[in-house]
């Protein structure tokens, strides 16, 4: 009997001490629901500053990178020009091929940094699809020969030559089921082909062909091959490796290039994959010569570069089309060199220790006459340092890797500006 009371007066209590306030299990659900806010909002805090530090250290990594590339682009194109016999000239054609395409590349993955999506609009470039089949086909052979595999590649007569669309996503998905094709295939045969299925008046359906006679898949494993983070099985994983996302990445970009790609069994033993893409066909007499190289008068050039190997490879460049140059690492002194005169134009690496090359480039153009008068060329591997490279004074501008015909035309560009404006 005395239980209750004490349990009464208890409830009694209780209600006393918080009169005027909501009872206990009301108040719960409150306390717990803005913690799960703060965390929420903390946990969304990070992202934009996450984006920011990737993006500027794949920005960085693509300039850095594209030095080197600078140097083997510059001189395979020089080599092209020398007297070689076909075999060599092939060679060289796949190395330059290459560079080019690991320059795109470093260009790709910054895009995607930016965006932080997976699959990025298309790109609607001009470029030559035959070249392309064949720097591809060059790899593959390569690939084959190095892995004691044959190789054969067809390349219709009907294909197209300059095209529009992406070739920097083309290539990279072509040189994955490549690679895939070479690393699943012990031995045997590898084989590209590539023809037109289909054309209308403005774009036409194409198809890359891989097949092998390699290890082979199982339906099961077809079903399995392109979903991200997937392989065929764990015994291919743990015999081969990667991360499972390649064959993933192929679809998406295929799909966004307008077209899908196919898996079979090839008859015998192996695998069939066909990727099937759709490009534009160019307006009729489109312009697609390149410029020449040839440049009229010798010039006195100043090339403010502060990486050793990229000094070796402009010295080797412009020495070769017939000009001088000299170096210095810092734009302090640059201002300093050009101040004495004497120079036509100045080369300018937007990186650099010390102010960098938007200051440098606003210095030179404040020393007066002397820097009204000089070319300058405002040269990175940043495709966002050019708008700031011509507000700071920048006559023309080169995305690294630098060809030589492409300084050839920087240089025409720098030099007439300032004839025109009276420099």
């Amino acid at each position: 009997m005395a239980t209750k009371p004490r349990s009464t007066r208890r409830l009694g209590k209780s209600k006393t001490s918080r009169k005027g306030k909501r009872p206990q299990t009301k108040r719960v659900p409150a306390r717990r629901a803005a913690p799960k806010r703060a965390t929420s909002k903390q946990s969304r805090k990070p992202a934009g500053p996450a984006r920011g530090v990737v993006e500027t250290a794949l920005a960085a990594f693509a300039h850095e990178v594209r030095t080197p590339l600078t140097g083997i682009l510059a001189i395979s194109s020089l080599l092209e020009t020398s007297d070689l016999g076909t075999r060599e000239r092939r060679w060289v054609e796949t190395i330059r091929a290459g560079a080019e395409h690991l320059a795109a590349l470093a260009t790709l993955y910054v895009d995607a940094a930016k965006s932080m999506a997976a699959c990025l609009p298309m790109r609607e470039d001009f470029f030559d699809l035959r070249t392309l089949a064949r720097s591809v086909s060059d790899g593959l052979a390569g690939r084959a020969t190095a892995n004691g595999l044959q190789s054969k590649v067809t390349i219709a007569e009907s294909l197209p030559q300059f095209v529009t669309g992406d070739p920097v996503r083309l290539r990279a998905v072509l040189e994955n089921l490549i690679d895939n094709a070479v690393k699943f295939t012990p031995s045997g045969l590898v084989e590209l082909d590539v023809f037109a299925t289909s054309r209308s008046k403005n774009g036409m359906d194409v198809s890359f062909v891989v097949s092998d006679s390699g290890i082979g898949l199982s339906f099961s494993e077809i079903n399995r091959l392109f979903k991200p983070f997937s392989q065929a099985s764990i015994d291919v994983a743990s015999r081969f490796g990667g991360a499972g996302l390649g064959l993933w990445s192929v679809k998406q970009l295929a799909q966004a290039m307008g077209g899908d790609i196919s898996l079979k069994q090839r008859e015998g033993s192996g695998t069939v994959f066909t990727l099937r893409v759709r490009v534009g066909l160019p307006r009729e007499g489109r312009k697609t010569s390149a410029p020449s190289l040839s440049y009229a008068g010798a010039l006195k050039i100043l090339s403010v570069e502060d990486n050793p190997f990229g000094r070796v490879v402009l010295n080797t460049v412009l020495g070769e089309l017939g000009h001088r140059i000299e170096f210095v690492g810092q734009g302090e002194l640059a201002a300093e060199r050009v101040a004495r005169g004497d120079l036509d134009v100045v080369l300018m690496d937007m990186v650099l220790p010390g102010i960098d090359g938007v200051e440098t480039i606003r210095r030179l153009r404040a020393l007066g006459a002397v820097g009204e008068r000089i070319g300058i060329i405002g040269v990175s591997g940043r495709e966002q340092d050019e708008a700031k490279a011509r507000a700071a004074g920048a006559d023309a501008f080169l995305m690294k890797p630098v060809s030589p015909r492409a300084l050839a035309a920087a240089l025409g560009e720098a030099t007439g500006r300032r004839a025109a404006s009276g420099g």
